[in-house]
């Protein structure tokens, strides 16, 4: 009798010993996915440019297009980070929202790894674009192509090792912010390079045809939420001041205009090669420009030039864009539009991830606010 209780017991231990280790990532799977198969938002992974870029470009040896040092971060509790800005940037104040646990960690970080990858990981690269050749004049970028081999080929298969199970089971609770294509015209179309020698409308289908392909490869990795962040008014800049003479440049707009509106018009189209795909279009284009038009209606008193001292652009590094490394600031950053030569202050950062959130305007969000997607 003792003996067989000795049996049975050993035969229990065994049993429960073998659906331990198994199941610990399917329970964790269950918790992701949630007991009706959706769940909350667990993370973002992020890719685009340097106005999403959380810091990527600190470890590019070669790359011009940095921001880990004073002024940028100055609001931000952890100091210069490599965020273009002063404070948070718009994917800090999203995670905020959704409420994530911490703050996106950066691809490029070797200490971003194990555990620190289960709430998302940002790709973004400062000066990176669409296209491959866009980001030459910074030296070094991570172009939006190389950053989804990234996730593809690290990332990835590591967030399916730490909670044990496939990524077409994890990703659909995960946003994929995608936030490029500015820099595509600044820093390439618009320099005038012989092989851009295309009118406007060619160079942009070209974009958008890229852009396409780039969210289906995502998709069939798993992804199946995404937020798409629309091109800025680049005529509007400070970076462009000595240009448009106190008024927008025009050709600037006109190319962000039909960029976006060729982003937009994706959105609609895309149920057709991604059936079971759900994707918000954040027109940050038109919440920044408002701002702009009537700057004291939001709450700001300066939106042409910028708050910090910039590079001249007859220096290295200078396009007037990046802020003078130890320069001044100007006193009330809250009331300032742009920080640097072409990135928003973290007051403007706000305003449009509040809008991201919860707007029902869908001239500033489409078809759905970002909340409302990730309740999906």
């Amino acid at each position: 009798m003792t003996k067989k209780t000795g049996t049975s017991l050993i035969l229990l231990w065994l049993q429960l010993l073998t659906c331990f280790f198994p199941c610990n990532g399917n329970d964790h799977c269950s918790r992701v996915k949630g007991n009706d198969g959706t769940g909350q938002i667990e993370g973002m992974f992020v890719f685009g440019s340097s106005l999403v870029d959380n810091g990527n470009n600190n470890y590019l040896q070669n790359s011009t297009a940095k921001a880990d040092f004073l002024p940028y971060g100055i609001d931000f509790p952890h100091g210069p980070s490599g965020r273009f800005t002063n404070g948070k940037n718009v994917i800090d104040l999203l995670g905020e929202k959704l409420k994530l646990p911490s703050l996106i960690p950066t691809f490029s970080d070797p200490s971003t790894k194990g555990s620190k990858i289960v709430h998302g990981v940002n790709f973004a690269s400062g000066a990176s674009g669409i296209l491959d050749d866009t980001g030459f004049l910074a030296r070094q970028v991570i172009s939006l192509n190389q950053q989804i081999r990234n996730f593809e080929e690290f990332t990835l298969p590591e967030l399916e090792k730490q909670l044990g199970c496939g990524s077409r089971e994890l990703l659909p609770n995960y946003l994929f912010v995608v936030g490029a294509g500015g820099n595509d015209y600044s820093f390439n179309y618009f320099l005038g390079k012989p092989e851009n020698s295309v009118s406007l409308q060619a160079f942009t289908d070209n974009l958008t045809n890229s852009l396409s392909q780039q969210l289906k490869n995502l998709y069939n990795l798993g992804a199946r939420k995404f937020v798409l962040m629309s091109v800025n008014p680049l005529g509007c800049v400070p970076m462009v001041n000595a240009l448009r003479k106190g008024r927008c440049i025009k050709a600037l707009n006109q190319a962000a205009t039909l960029f976006n509106d060729g982003l937009k018009s994706l959105i609609d189209v895309a149920k057709a090669d991604m059936p079971t795909s759900n994707l918000v279009f954040v027109n940050s284009y038109k919440i920044i420009r408002d701002i702009i038009k009537n700057p004291a209606s939001k709450g700001f008193k300066d939106a042409n030039s910028a708050c910090c001292e910039l590079v001249p652009s007859n220096q290295l590094r200078g396009s007037g864009v990046l802020c003078n490394k130890g320069g001044k600031t100007c006193g009330d950053r809250n009331a300032q539009v742009f920080f640097d030569g072409l990135h928003p202050t973290e007051a403007v950062n706000i305003q449009i991830a509040t809008k991201a959130f919860t707007s029902y305007l869908q001239t500033e969000v489409y078809p759905i606010n970002v909340n409302q997607l990730a309740k999906l």
